[in-house]
């Protein structure tokens, strides 16, 4: 029943995703619509295809192989400067430059006698940025609505300055056997009567508001009778608690052991819900982790490569593909948490892939999104340079010319992608729980 569950649970992620997908190219295809740009197919998915259907002058349709999606516009790629429009001079100058040439004629053949106004590349340069940032856009506008949904209604986890439970004997981290056999002195406290339930008003004078506050205060006070006020049962409860030292992980350096003031509590977990500013506060955050794991990308991708093809274990925190998402959308939902804590958990994942996809296709490299935004932006300011020290129009960027590093970064991720897929299926991340 339960590997029924999750092959459900992997299959609704999956066609999440691929709604996603068709979402971003949906934001293509709008805007390219609106700036006039011929467009002559909308397919999520690649490869044959499996259905499709004419509306106008556009296919839309689905494909064999759902990792992915595109729209054709036409135009794309401009005819080389000098040469007429719609045609193409062979040239001889290597092998990559006939390349070049191919693609360009390839991309021209689309063109119809009066579609000149129509193509993509002689589009306004903030029209061919727009249209090209409203894919991306969407997947971030997706996952903005997700962690919102996620913040303001169902709530964040937060440690609170609660019991939780308290333990019974002081036992340092380091030791392999956390349970008590006798003979080891009570907790501080255990020793005191501290019972789960009891919020923490102040220590040692201080008001309390938030548990990290406590964690700092408690781990300060090592050696000390320390004043506490708590609350019970609707009373307030004055204690005096003597505080022990222990070995435990440093809050700043989880893999280093520090001596520190020990109490041992454990703090209650409860959702917490917020307003508009701690979503604009966690997509920050979240923006931050995602450029970080963006620029390691190459040295995460060996550490894949380690794990898929060696006995190295997966970073919990690296790199993820469609398939081992979708694995671990499936042990959300077949997990034995409540259901609100499956549902959140869930939407958090969704949220943080559509973040994901859509930070990755910012980055200004062809053929990515991004690189057709780099191209936009620097023919606007071509012009705006032309325009200021009274110089002819410098006209379209001319994209094709990077077609050889397109080539080579198109190749470098469909290696990603095969990668990710086998590390996912071989050596997958789990759902932790």
């Amino acid at each position: 029943m339960e590997t029924l569950i999750i092959l459900g649970g992997a299959l609704l992620f999956f066609v999440l995703l691929m709604l996603s997908i068709a979402l971003h190219e949906l934001g293509h295809l709008s805007f390219a619509k609106l700036f006039g740009v011929r467009t002559t197919q909308y397919m999520v998915g690649f490869g044959p295809t499996l259905w499709s259907r004419h509306k106008g002058e556009t296919e839309y349709g689905l494909k064999w192989i759902p990792l992915g999606g595109y729209i054709r516009m036409i135009g794309m790629l401009p005819p080389r400067k000098g040469d007429p429009e719609g045609h193409i001079r062979r040239s001889s100058t290597g092998r990559f430059q006939g390349l070049v040439d191919a693609a360009r004629e390839g991309a021209l053949e689309e063109v119809r006698p009066g579609d000149e106004d129509r193509v993509f590349y002689a589009k306004k340069w903030w029209q061919k940025l727009i249209i090209m940032f409203a894919g991306p856009a969407m997947n971030l506008m997706l996952a903005v609505i997700f962690f919102a949904i996620l913040i303001m209604g169902i709530g964040l986890v937060k440690t609170q300055p609660i019991v939780s439970s308290v333990s019974k004997c002081t036992i340092p981290s380091t030791q392999v056997d956390q349970q008590c056999k006798g003979g080891e002195p009570l907790t501080p406290a255990a020793a005191v009567g501290l019972k789960p339930g009891d919020r923490f008003l102040t220590y040692d004078g201080t008001k309390i508001d938030s548990y990290t506050q406590l964690q700092k205060l408690i781990r300060g006070s090592a050696g000390r009778a320390v004043p506490i006020v708590v609350r019970r049962d609707g009373k307030n409860l004055p204690l005096t608690v003597n505080v022990t030292q222990n070995q435990l992980p440093s809050l700043d350096k989880p893999d280093t052991i520090v001596t520190v003031g020990f109490l041992g509590i454990t703090p209650l977990q409860a959702r917490e819900r917020g307003g508009p500013g701690l979503v604009v506060t966690a997509m920050g955050d979240m923006t931050s982790r995602t450029v970080d794991s963006l620029l390691h990308m190459p040295q995460k991708m060996v550490g894949v490569f380690q794990a898929a093809f060696g006995h190295k274990k997966r970073d919990p925190n690296g790199p993820i593909g469609v398939v081992g998402a979708s694995r671990i959308g499936g042990e959300i939902l077949a997990s034995k948490s409540p259901v609100v804590e499956k549902f959140a958990t869930f939407l958090m994942l969704l949220a943080g892939i559509n973040f994901a996809v859509g930070m990755f296709n910012l980055i200004p490299l062809l053929p990515l999104d991004g690189g057709h935004m780099a191209g936009a932006l620097w023919e606007g300011l071509k012009r705006s340079i032309a325009r200021l020290i009274r110089r002819p129009d410098p006209g379209y960027v001319d994209v094709a010319k990077a077609l050889p590093l397109t080539y080579l970064m198109a190749a470098v991720f469909m290696v990603m992608g095969a990668l990710l897929i086998y590390a996912d299926v071989f050596n997958p991340i789990h759902f932790a729980g």
